[in-house]
């Protein structure tokens, strides 16, 4: 294997650049550099030739043309045993490049910046860096091409162990990784810029490329594979973000119950607690305090609780975090943990503990995988104006019972279509979840109201879309309900209308639905 003799390193990222280079010199590697790169290894005596100078070109433009020239590309580029390239080299004096060390300028940073402009954007897009990792990539035979500050510690590893060379073998495992580096910094670029025009919600061509995050346990079912991939420019708040801070490795089914966990917690501005099994809230409650919420959402189906996800929207204190490991839980979320919580918590290792920023997650694509494509929609974000929903029966609603019926058509966005909610003082009472028919899911909720002995005197019903029939409205009225808030737009309105005047309801229209599949 012929020795690396000259590499040129140019990174945004400059993690542990000066113990790499450091590891070349004592080889020495003659290294080529630009701006702030070459400026840090002066710093640290390490010898560098910058490439203004090795090129006689200097660096124009505010920095935006730096490595665009045929003795940088040449040098990568060029086949080492192709007697042509080799003739052409030499005529124009152009020097072989066996390493090459770059990461990008970081666009993906750059945007999810709050105050980020187009402009910003745009000046964080890189192209003599891509440029180099392509050509590299493509010549891989003869040149290594590092573009992940991560991978610094294994390259060094095979470089040492290959007294100063790399096996063509793993020149190609690098080689792999920095065209996926290339094509998720594109990815990103062109994702946001077609982002940016509001009059094309869903684009004419989808970009989507993943990387791993990491290997799930199993699928859904414990015979079947899983990874978790997550999308480049995530919005902070987003659940790909966590930080895993204890526990047992997740699963898919882990993850994917989060999600709905998470999102619905953070819709809540009260210290708010959701607890969701099987991709269904099946307890919800916000309060003065993450106990109250806690206590409450608990309440509603200690059955179906139990290996639950919990979630919070606010720092989780000591009390809380101790009545929770009293039962049994498979994830808690939150966007913070006090260091009581944590000692709590670390008494149950296998608690898988999560803390995800608190952001809202918005401008996203919503996609279902279905055979040969994706069904791909807008993300449902809608945030309901209880004020301007239609009150279409005799009796109005109060101030109070307005709030109520927001809090509960807030949870019904979030449970798995057909959706009926009971709720009371900010807490469910009850839910039916997932039935094909919406009489089912309200008859099944009053029946898991009766097996937590909580009444349904009073209280609220969200509906995630129309009724049908007044059968539904007679089973709520019949346990104790006394407003209703659903989209309407049924053909029977009128009968679904009178229903609710019989029972001395009080009934509003959102015109809006939240179908969940």
């Amino acid at each position: 294997m012929k020795k690396i003799l000259r590499a040129l390193i140019s990174v945004s990222d400059k993690k542990n650049i000066v113990e790499l280079a450091a590891l070349l010199k004592k080889h020495n590697v003659e290294i080529l550099s630009t701006g702030g790169t070459a400026k840090l290894f002066i710093e640290n005596d390490i010898p560098v030739i910058e490439v203004s100078e090795y090129t006689d070109y200097p660096e124009m433009l505010g920095g935006r043309v730096k490595t665009l020239h045929p003795k940088i590309h040449g040098g990568i580029l060029g086949k080492r045993n192709d007697k042509n390239h080799i003739k052409t080299m030499k005529q124009n004096n152009i020097n072989e490049i066996d390493l090459v060390i770059v990461n990008l300028y970081p666009f993906q940073s750059a945007i999810q910046q709050e105050n980020c402009t187009l402009d910003l954007a745009i000046e964080n897009i890189d192209i003599g860096g891509p440029t180099m990792i392509r050509a590299a990539a493509k010549n891989y035979s003869s040149v290594a091409v590092v573009t992940d500050p991560d991978d610094y510690e294994d390259f060094s590893k095979e470089f040492t162990r290959g007294n100063g060379s790399i096996s063509t073998e793993y020149k190609f495992k690098l080689a792999k990784k920095a065209f996926l580096h290339t094509a998720l910094y594109d990815s990103a670029i062109s994702n946001y810029l077609s982002g940016l025009n509001q009059e094309e919600e869903l684009p004419e061509q989808l970009i989507q490329v993943m990387k791993k995050n990491l290997d799930m346990r199993y699928g859904e079912n414990p015979h079947q594979s899983a990874a978790f991939y997550k999308e480049p420019n995530t919005v902070k708040g987003s659940l790909s973000n966590f930080i895993q801070v204890q526990g047992k490795e997740l699963s898919f089914n882990n993850l994917n119950d989060a999600d709905t966990a998470w999102e619905c917690v953070k819709s809540f501005l009260k210290p708010s607690c959701v607890i969701v099994k099987h991709a269904n809230p099946c307890g919800v409650c916000s309060a003065d305090s993450n106990l109250l919420a806690y206590k409450g959402a608990f309440s509603t189906d200690p059955t179906s609780s139990f290996g639950g996800i919990i979630s919070f929207n606010k720092k989780v204190d000591g009390q809380t975090a101790e009545l929770i490991i009293k039962q049994f839980s498979e994830v808690i979320i939150a966007p913070d943990y006090s260091q009581e919580a944590l000692s709590i918590f670390s008494k149950k290792e296998n608690i898988r503990v999560l803390k995800v920023p608190l952001f809202g997650s918005n401008n996203q694509l919503d996609y279902k995988k279905i055979g040969g494509g994706w069904l791909v929609q807008t993300i449902d974000n809608h945030k309901l104006n209880i004020n301007e929903c239609k009150v279409v029966t005799k009796i109005k609603p109060t101030p109070e019972e307005l709030i109520e019926m927001k809090f509960a058509w807030q949870v019904a966005q979030y449970v798995k279509s057909n959706a009926i909610i009971f709720t009371k003082n900010n807490k469910t009472l009850a839910i039916g979840a997932g039935q094909m028919s919406r009489i089912d899911s309200t008859i099944i909720a009053t029946i898991k109201a009766k097996n937590a002995c909580l009444s349904l005197s009073d209280s609220v019903v969200a509906s995630d879309a129309f009724f049908p029939f007044r059968d539904g409205v007679d089973v709520l009225a019949k346990y104790g309900a006394k407003c209703v808030i659903q989209p309407g737009g049924s053909i029977k309105d009128d009968e679904v209308i009178k229903a609710a005047d019989e029972h001395k309801l009080v009934m509003l229209f959102t015109n809006i639905r939240h179908f969940k599949h």
